[in-house]
């Protein structure tokens, strides 16, 4: 047993409920724009008494596993990436959800800051390097932060990250802003950023999933029973 896994028993063990209603509560808050009160009415229906505050502690206990999970299956993506980033609600105050995708549309990585500057831009660069290899070339808007990010990751480089600079070629991000966008809707926004960051992890496994990123995506399974497998 790996130690994600082992990891993963030991939360779910502390939450006295069926697996499968957790994952299904879990599953359906990350994939459709609900609120957890509409999460809390569809359980009622089928006869399972569980407050929406409930679900809520499910999602943020399980889905860091969850996601650490997924990225140990997650298909490579291309090296021609569209990065840009997008705005979100936490605590009342604007955050910055930083998002690229590569030629094909996959997502490549996200990151959610405080603030959008070069400080924030080059972290998200070191992250989605991290996780997924160096790209040939990075396009972004007219974002003189993003730019800048950029040229800081540069200037520790042998061999330069091709740049380019033109708003309509990053139309695939933007448009792929609008899933991730469309979900969160419903929470009207987020109580803290720590919930933040694990509730749009979430949200982006499931939006991966769907679109295929899943190496087990080859087979039959369905996007649901992708999700079910992280926690097996």
């Amino acid at each position: 047993m790996t130690s994600l896994n082992a990891g993963m028993n030991k939360v779910l063990k502390r939450l006295h409920y069926p697996l499968d209603v957790i994952l299904t509560c879990v599953r359906w808050y990350v994939a459709y724009p609900l609120s957890l009160r509409h999460l809390e009415e569809k359980m009622a229906e089928r006869g399972v008494s569980v407050d929406h505050s409930t679900v809520h502690r499910w999602a943020i206990k399980l889905l860091p596993t969850l996601e650490k999970t997924f990225r140990r299956h997650k298909r490579t993506v291309g090296r021609s990436w569209r990065m840009d980033e997008t705005y979100v609600k936490v605590n009342g105050e604007w955050k910055y959800l930083y998002r690229a995708v590569d030629k094909a549309g996959d997502t490549v990585d996200f990151l959610l800051r405080a603030k959008r500057d070069k400080v924030a831009a080059r972290r998200y660069f070191e992250k989605a390097i991290d996780q997924n290899g160096v790209p040939e070339t990075v396009t972004i808007d007219k974002s003189g932060a993003n730019l800048a990010g950029l040229h800081a990751i540069n200037a520790d480089r042998d061999t330069s990250i091709k740049i380019r600079q033109a708003k309509y070629l990053n139309n695939a991000v933007e448009q792929d802003h609008r899933a991730i966008k469309r979900r969160i809707r419903p929470m009207l926004g987020f109580k803290n950023f720590r919930c933040a960051r694990i509730l749009l992890g979430g949200i982006e496994v499931m939006h991966m999933i769907k679109k295929g990123q899943m190496t087990s995506s080859r087979t039959t399974r369905s996007a649901a029973q992708q999700f079910y497998a992280l926690a097996a």
